[in-house]
């Protein structure tokens, strides 16, 4: 079996249990990885799927469709309207995540540390090389279809297209994820701390059996659920690396390409929390150090929104909001994010425990 036929992302129609042996070694080389680009990766297919704009389908013609969960559709509905006017619902990620069926794993390649950025990521994107990025777009257009335009040109100059492809991802990270991200961080980092204090406590196994239904340890070897050809570890790289996401659906994505480490994407503890609106009551303590304006602003930013925005919600002046804003981001309270002509504010983590702690007072 070749490495490419193991991903979980395959259309084949059958389900089967795959078993990956774990040796002492491979326990031990165990680990967890908050991923940005996973994010992107699940949060664009999430997104494709509840708005349906990229039309693919698997080889029965159906579109496999992720069940979108009701916490997720806040953060659509202020997303896709941004996503759609940038023409990314079109463009390179429309064509190579597409909403079921194989994903290339050169978007996700294996990260070298705990926790790496985006910039980090996208540095490996950019250095695949030729052989691995020509054999993932053979495997997508044998189970989605013919390559367009766009992805045959990757095919045929990987080295230049993939500064366009790192681009626009950067650009749907700053659109979708970049103002939601100290909420997103904080409930991954959040998931990793107590699995941690899980393995601590109960061992790996336990961990292990505690990702997804689909999920399952037993005698040395991981059960998966999945839609494709057996798994074993001749086929696998040492170890295994467990991420998690706040955006997967009812199936755990894999990556498996020696010799890295398998990947194995689950759903991280607590996601639905990240778009329920904090309270913002019972502020007055912070408000006597920030000024109530400043204070206004931050609780209003619960939602990314822009200077004119906030400046319908709060009654203030756009130039007194935009004054004070500066002074919060100057501050590390808020974080600007472009988006078109426009400039998205977010509260940053710092300010979420301000405003924590200020309603705990």
């Amino acid at each position: 079996m070749t490495a490419i036929d193991s991903n979980i992302y395959e259309s084949s129609g059958v389900f089967v249990v795959a078993e990956l042996a774990f040796s002492a070694g491979d326990l031990a080389q165990v680990r967890f990885v908050v991923s940005p680009m996973w994010q992107v990766v699940t949060s664009f297919r999430l997104l494709s799927n509840h708005t349906g704009h990229t039309g693919h389908s698997d080889q029965a013609g159906h579109a496999d469709r992720t069940s979108v969960s009701p916490a997720h559709r806040p953060w659509i509905e202020q997303v896709r309207p941004r996503v759609a006017a940038a023409g990314l619902h079109r463009g390179w990620l429309a064509g190579l995540i597409p909403p079921a069926g194989f994903c290339p794993y050169f978007l996700n390649p294996a990260p070298t540390g705990a926790a790496p950025t985006l910039a980090m990521e996208l540095a490996a994107v950019r250095n695949a090389s030729a052989d691995r990025i020509r054999r993932d777009l053979d495997h997508l257009a044998h189970h989605q279809g013919p390559l367009d335009a766009r992805l045959r040109s990757l095919h045929h100059d990987p080295d230049t297209r993939l500064a366009r492809l790192t681009e626009e991802i950067h650009t749907y990270w700053e659109l979708a994820l970049a103002p939601y991200w100290a909420r997103i961080r904080a409930a991954l980092d959040t998931d990793v701390f107590h699995r941690a204090h899980q393995v601590a406590e109960h061992g790996a196994g336990h961990v292990l059996n505690d990702l997804h239904t689909a999920v399952r340890w037993d005698d040395g070897k991981l059960h998966l659920t999945r839609r494709s050809r057996p798994l074993s570890r001749t086929a696998a790289g040492p170890g295994l690396l467990l991420v998690p996401s706040a955006f997967t659906g009812p199936r755990v994505p894999t990556r498996v390409a020696p010799p890295e480490p398998p990947q194995l994407v689950y759903p991280a503890r607590g996601t639905a929390s990240i778009w329920t609106p904090r309270p913002t009551t019972g502020t007055d303590a912070l408000a006597a150090v920030l000024g109530r304006s400043r204070t206004r602003l931050l609780s209003e930013l619960d939602t990314p929104a822009s200077t004119t925005q906030l400046a319908h919600r709060t009654g203030l002046s756009p130039a007194a909001v935009s004054h004070y804003l500066t002074a919060l981001r100057d501050a590390g309270l808020v974080s600007a994010h472009r988006a078109g002509r426009s400039v998205l504010y977010a509260r940053t983590a710092a300010a979420e425990t301000l405003l924590e702690a200020a309603t705990n007072a």
